[in-house]
């Protein structure tokens, strides 16, 4: 529960303020160094749509986190790899839904598009692996603790 609950929490709020990075640098909006201003009104409007960034972006979110759910009962799979799995599998769906916007098309939109998914899905999984997995305890060594390390019969 604690990885859906992350993947809902973190998802949205970086892949919103992406979302609105891309959507203003392909709009043109950071053609010269920007100023405090412009960044302030940036930020300004990132807070004021968070909610919708919430409300659109918990559903992608929380199917992004089933994915690395999945992967994470898969034996073979390690954890820098299921990260990077789910990172790549996000960047290819954000890249899907949001790529033809705009009349630009190109790498540079292609990889601004797709880091739109790679990068709360791998914030996230990260987050999942540091703080929500648990670490399986080796069966002898648990043994050996309640015992003092020593092989005592009961009884």
């Amino acid at each position: 529960m604690k990885r859906y609950l992350i993947f809902a929490a973190v998802g949205p709020l970086l892949g919103g303020f992406w979302l609105l990075l891309t959507t203003t640098t392909m709009s043109g909006y950071w053609s010269k160094p920007p100023n405090a201003a412009e960044v302030g009104r940036l930020l300004t409007v990132f807070v004021t749509t968070l909610q919708y960034s919430y409300l659109f972006g918990v559903l992608p979110a929380l199917m992004i986190g089933a994915v690395e759910d999945i992967l994470f009962h898969v034996k073979r799979i390690g954890a820098a790899l299921r990260i990077l799995l789910v990172g790549a599998i996000a960047f290819v769906a954000a890249e899907l839904l949001y790529g033809s916007r705009g009349q630009d098309s190109g790498v540079f939109q292609f990889i601004m598009y797709g880091l739109v998914g790679f990068i709360p899905a791998t914030v996230s999984a990260y987050l999942v692996h540091r703080f929500a997995e648990e670490q399986p305890q080796p069966a002898a060594s648990a043994s050996s603790h309640e015992s003092g390390g020593q092989n005592v019969p009961a009884g």
